[in-house]
């Protein structure tokens, strides 16, 4: 009984209804807020996957580019594409498609 008088008169000496309040503030800007720590995190880890999704595109646009550019200036490149990507061949030739 003694102790739990103990723990009362503390919590009456040191806990007052302005620490409550402003413990409740910081615990909703930190956690229940629309700019809480949660949501700060969950957005840096969708702007990372973002920064990974635009470094892959980048890199695919930038192979794109180079292959056009070849294909401008060298015929065998275009014979090649042509070739796998749309399956023709000479007149005297049979392509085999094999097929995975």
């Amino acid at each position: 009984m003694n102790t739990l008088h103990n723990i009362w008169s503390w919590c009456r000496r040191y806990i007052s209804l302005t620490f409550i309040a402003v413990i409740a503030f910081v615990l909703f800007v930190l956690f229940f807020n629309e700019n809480s720590i949660m949501k700060s995190v969950e957005y840096n880890r969708e702007i990372e996957r973002l920064k990974a999704e635009i470094k892959e595109y980048s890199d695919t646009m930038n192979h794109y580019h180079s292959l056009n550019a070849r294909l401008e200036t060298d015929r065998a490149t275009m014979e090649r594409v042509v070739r796998e990507q749309y399956h023709m061949q000479r007149d005297n030739e049979d392509v085999y498609v094999f097929t995975d």
